[in-house]
């Protein structure tokens, strides 16, 4: 049996940049696992049951989501199915995970943020309790490792929204509050935590050697588990 092939799932932007980002992940990932392909679960294609369909072999598909919500749990498992591809795994999602924590450190520190500032980690939200729940993870994750409590915001769905967090830390007597934007790529959310209130935002996680080694690991975990069965199921 051959390698499996790479599917990195993304969410999709219609923002040039954030298409731009998922485009040279997967350049990069291709230089540690071999050739990747990308597809969307929104507003853009293509769609993965549009590239299962274009693959003859086994395929690793990787959702490159930060947490677990309703696309990860329920739209690329229906895309997988519709695409009637019988050799595929879909591994965990990306985030969260430790080696996303250290990249937001990195990004705290580049936005001008010191210890013993406030930290507001943003994310895009969900309506999933699922996906709320992994936030907290990762806000646990980037607390162990600023030494201090790390406060939760989401930009689109779901209580309390970032601006909101931002004053109540003010209000509470933080001098100086950053935000760590936990979002992978440039788009509409992460323009909108400019008019958050806060001292400074953090750039997204972008292409950075963590985020590629974390997609590769992905990867590297699900082969045995693929060549070793047939069907499609979730790594868990």
């Amino acid at each position: 049996m051959t390698d499996p092939a790479l599917l990195l799932v993304a969410h999709g932007t219609r923002n040039p940049r954030g298409v731009e980002m998922i485009a040279r992940l997967a350049d990069a990932v291709s230089g540690r696992v071999g050739a990747t392909r990308v597809a969307f679960v929104d507003v853009l294609g293509p769609s993965p049951s549009e590239v299962l369909r274009e693959i003859a072999g086994p395929v690793v598909l990787v959702p490159a989501f930060l947490a677990s919500g309703y696309h990860v749990h329920a739209d690329v498992p229906r895309e997988v199915a519709d695409s009637g591809h019988g050799r595929v795994l879909i591994t965990p999602a990306l985030g969260p995970d430790p080696a996303l924590a250290r990249v937001l450190v990195q990004r705290l520190r580049e936005a001008g943020w010191r210890p013993g500032d406030a930290v507001v980690l943003a994310a895009a939200g969900s309506s999933d309790p699922r996906a709320l729940h992994d936030v907290h993870r990762a806000a646990d994750m980037l607390s162990a490792l600023t030494h201090r409590t790390v406060s939760v915001g989401y930009v689109a769905t779901g209580e309390p929204r970032v601006p909101q967090v931002v004053e109540e830390l003010r209000e509470r007597g933080a001098r100086r509050v950053f935000v760590a934007s936990y979002l992978l790529a440039e788009g509409l959310f992460h323009s909108r935590l400019s008019g958050a209130g806060a001292d400074g935002v953090t750039a997204p996680l972008g292409v950075t050697a963590p985020v590629v080694d974390l997609v590769a690991r992905r990867y590297y975990a699900a082969v045995p588990a693929l060549k070793a069965s047939a069907g499609v199921r979730p790594a868990r």
